[in-house]
């Protein structure tokens, strides 16, 4: 069953990302013109348009996106207690909470990829990457300010790795308030 489970995890986490990454990149007005950008838009376009008719955005946030990620969330929980159980379902309402928790879990964890491949890019593209392109336009409203009060040191951007210092912090912060199970998510 660990086999099975691994699976599942990881296909539903793929997918929260791509979903997050859609609101993030409506959030951030990053260019939907991008084939990063347009590869995102039809991962999520079949289950987002008939919920953006029903759900309405609150100014630049697509709330029938998140909704679907957290939806996804309590899926990837369901499933998992499918899985191990044999096929016992006995819905939990801690699933609803939890899903809540493993959505914010994984923005935590795009915001970490995202980082850490626009760092990457840099060492290697030199701007010449689409990809490149749309990873600036997301990363570059969290570590503008905190350029402005770090400067680049011998032509190091040490942004990242106070954002990387940050995130950190935050997520054994959380580890902290809500105990071990929000390492297990």
């Amino acid at each position: 069953m660990n086999s099975l489970a691994f699976l599942i995890t990881t296909v539903f986490d793929l997918y929260i990302m791509i979903v997050l990454l859609r609101v993030w990149l409506q959030w951030s007005r990053a260019d939907f013109y991008n084939p990063f950008s347009q590869f995102i838009v039809k991962a999520t376009q079949p289950v987002v348009a008939p919920l953006r008719r029903v759900i309405p955005s609150i100014g630049s946030i697509d709330m029938a996106t998140i909704l679907f990620g957290y939806v996804l969330c309590v899926a990837k929980f369901i499933l998992l207690q499918l899985a191990l159980t044999g096929g016992a379902l006995a819905f939990n309402p801690l699933f609803l909470l939890f899903g809540l928790l493993a959505l914010l879990k994984a923005a935590g964890g795009l915001l970490f990829w995202v980082l850490l491949i626009r760092a990457i890019l840099s060492w290697v593209s030199q701007g010449r990457s689409p990809m490149e392109y749309v990873m600036n336009q997301l990363t570059e409203p969290l570590m503008a300010p905190i350029r402005r009060v770090l400067p680049a040191m011998g032509g190091l951007d040490l942004s990242i790795l106070v954002i990387f210092l940050g995130l950190q912090f935050a997520n054994y912060l959380m580890g902290d308030l809500i105990g071990p199970i929000w390492f297990q998510l």
